[in-house]
């Protein structure tokens, strides 16, 4: 089988790794990819935004499966037209990509569909806003309506602070407080049949203790050995189900990645919000632990037969990742600096332990830093504590000038 994956991210070296580890993958091309990614696919330069030309790609390398990546794309139509060019696609259509791309879409469907989750008010004009905050107090949610790259929401007890950054937004939308620990659950689906992955915790804020400002997510863990064993079904039967059949409903069939970002509260399990993509980093943790050979899954979602698929298998070892960052993430991160280090990763801790590129490129004989978050450090381990500890002896072999990372990645969870 010929893949062609669209995106340039830890999460596209993620898929590209186990995609080259599985048999039936006889071609495997990325566009427009990253230095790490080079290693397993040949890349193609293209606007991962341009329909148009990723089908054409897809066309000339004779693809027969793509899967898209990144949210923004399929917001912007992608893997429409890839389909189509007819050729079989792993990744929502642009309206059932607006589970994503609009909060306040993402709350209609739930509403309908009678899937648990934060009471909330949309806004776009100051009164509204001011109504909204009052009616909840804080601590304060408030979330971009659009895409905002895993940054977009703000949860402070500083009412200025939150009613600033709704009034940046435009349409923004305010919701009650969620206690409980955050659990990430990812399923395939055709639009009809849901198969669901492996629970993950992620880290969003910059700093270890959960301080600092929001991220891209700094860092993942699986298996989540606190969680109720009946986490996955109940997940199954009130979040992921309902919304995919609602979709189906209203004529706008998701097929591809449904993500769930849930909050285990006192109440119950309630949806923080649903991204339409495999969500980093926790598509590292969750991929490292995936026995079952990836393409003929995505190929049977983006052909509308997973009811055929049996079960998915899955490692008993566990997996942690962390992040490296560039100097001054998430505000404005430094690039073009050196990372050295890591052919040291690949001799003293491979296969138990990898490297991911994020934000890189490669500058003559060098790989420099090319964006905020800039490699995922992922390891595996017989539990949490075995991979977490090997996570941290590879990354210290990593060196990028005025980098950051937290160092408490799965620390609670592994009993360290």
């Amino acid at each position: 089988m010929k893949v062609l994956v669209i995106g340039g991210g830890a999460r596209e070296h993620a898929l590209c790794r186990s995609l080259s580890l599985d048999s039936a993958v006889t071609s495997l091309h990325c566009a427009p990819g990253n230095a790490g990614i080079a290693e397993v696919a040949e890349l193609h330069p293209v606007d991962a935004l341009d329909g148009a030309a990723v089908a054409r790609l897809a066309a000339e390398l004779d693809a027969e499966l793509v899967v898209v990546g990144p949210e923004a794309p399929l917001v912007a139509g992608v893997a429409d037209a890839v389909r189509e060019a007819g050729i079989p696609c792993f990744g929502p259509s642009s309206e059932a990509a607006r589970l994503e791309g609009s909060k306040a879409f993402a709350k209609d469907v739930m509403a309908a569909a009678n899937v648990p989750t934060a009471r909330a008010y949309v806004c776009t004009t100051p009164a509204e806003i001011d109504t909204a905050l009052d009616a909840f107090g804080a601590p304060y949610v408030v979330k971009d309506d659009g895409l905002a790259a895993g940054k977009g929401v703000v949860v402070t007890d500083d009412v200025e602070a939150a009613r600033a950054h709704a009034l940046a937004c435009g349409r923004v939308v305010i919701e009650e407080f969620l206690d409980g620990p955050e659990v990430s659950l990812f399923a395939i689906t055709d639009g009809v049949t849901v198969l669901p992955l492996q629970p993950a915790q992620d880290f969003k804020r910059a700093r270890d203790g959960d301080a600092g400002p929001n991220t891209g997510g700094m860092g993942a863990y699986s298996p989540l050995p606190w969680a109720d064993p009946k986490l996955v079904d109940e997940v199954m039967e009130t979040v992921l189900q309902p919304t995919v059949d609602e979709l189906r409903r209203r004529g706008t069939p998701f097929a591809g990645l449904l993500y769930a970002g849930l909050a285990i509260t006192s109440r119950g399990v309630r949806v923080i919000e649903f991204n339409a993509r495999f969500g980093d980093p926790e598509t590292q943790v969750v991929l490292a632990r995936l026995k079952t050979p990836l393409a003929g899954v995505l190929l049977n979602a983006a052909n509308g037969t997973l009811a055929s698929e049996p079960a998915l298998n899955w490692l008993d070892d566990a997996a942690v990742t962390v992040v490296i960052a560039s100097h001054n993430y998430p505000e404005t991160p430094r690039t073009g600096d050196p990372i050295e280090g890591l052919d040291e990763v690949a001799a003293h801790d491979a296969p138990q332990a990898y490297v991911l590129h994020a934000g890189t490129r490669r500058d003559g004989d060098a790989i420099v830093s090319a964006g905020g978050r800039v490699l995922s450090v992922t390891a595996t381990g017989a539990g949490l504590a075995e991979a977490r500890e090997r996570a941290y002896t590879a990354l210290a072999r990593v060196r990028l000038d005025g980098s950051q990372h937290r160092t408490d990645i799965a620390a609670k969870a592994a009993g360290v």
